[in-house]
């Protein structure tokens, strides 16, 4: 049981990281960092098509990634 949560938790983790990495960069400098990250947390995003999939599949490989790592470690505990 213990080697298949840390199997799945490595596949999570190179998910994560390739659905990272598919996404296009937003930097608009300091004053985007500041303004744009408050606009975007609070659901202002205009994201369309491949970029709202990619940014949903993101929010759901992380919180998997997240609960299996907890899961992960209470077991091994």
């Amino acid at each position: 049981m213990n080697i298949f949560l840390e199997v799945l938790l490595i596949i999570f983790s190179i998910a994560l990281i390739a659905v990272v990495l598919l996404q296009k960069g937003k930097s608009a400098g300091l004053s985007g960092a500041i303004s744009g990250g408050a606009e975007h947390l609070f659901g202002k995003s205009k994201a369309r098509g491949m970029e709202l999939v990619l940014e949903r599949v993101t929010i759901g490989v992380a919180a998997g990634f997240f609960i299996l790592s907890i899961v992960v470690a209470v077991v091994q505990g």
